[in-house]
């Protein structure tokens, strides 16, 4: 999605949830001064002409992983779903995170090729600040502000929707999901809403789910 097409659904997202441009623009300016380097091109390289499975963090995932054929297929973990397909056996190819979930076991995947595609916002400037110094292995920065050099925007705004943009935005072949539970009525209500805002930016894209 370019920025001219993301940006009214941003400023809707900002008025919804009352975050801060300003803030969301200061995360991805303190992570471009940190950022250890910028693998775009290994991602495109990675994803383009490539089908790929995009795998959400919602109960269902050990279940579809279960009866999900991987074979030859590129593995898009959506935060914390890296840590369930790896105990599965997949370690994922790519992990999209804005690093809440962020622990020594994504740093392990990625010393062994994993690429960690990173994003900053407003409320994780710390865990931008502690986490990215520490990545190793292959790395690109994300913003859901304006994009800056070596700062990516592909569209989306959680983690699951955003691996969903970036795959389609990267030049996936085809791209399916599981994990994905956009009805979870366990959820708080601050995800409910993020969950409401994954279906809308989804349908964008083709999916009704």
């Amino acid at each position: 999605m370019k920025t001219e097409e993301w940006e009214p659904y941003y400023s809707e997202i900002l008025d919804f949830f009352g975050f801060s441009r300003d803030d969301d623009e200061r995360a991805a300016e303190i992570l471009a001064e940190i950022l250890p380097r910028d693998d775009i091109d290994l991602l495109k390289q990675t994803i383009a002409g490539n089908s790929c499975i995009v795998c959400g963090n919602a109960p269902s995932l050990a279940k579809d992983i279960a009866k999900t054929d991987f074979s030859g297929k590129v593995i898009i973990a959506a935060d914390a779903a890296a840590r369930i397909l790896l105990k599965h056996g997949h370690r994922p190819d790519v992990i999209i995170s804005d690093i809440d979930g962020m622990d020594d076991d994504f740093l392990a995947m990625n010393n062994k090729g994993t690429i960690l595609v990173l994003h900053a916002h407003g409320d994780n400037i710390p865990l931008v600040k502690s986490w990215v110094p520490k990545v190793a292995g292959p790395f690109v920065a994300t913003t859901q502000a304006t994009p800056l050099p070596h700062v990516y925007n592909f569209g989306g705004f959680s983690d699951g929707d955003r691996a969903v943009f970036c795959a389609h935005e990267l030049g996936a072949a085809s791209v399916s999901l599981i994990g994905f539970d956009l009805d979870d009525s366990s959820v708080d209500p601050v995800k409910h809403g993020k969950l409401m805002i994954a279906r809308k930016l989804l349908k964008t894209l083709g999916y009704d789910i």
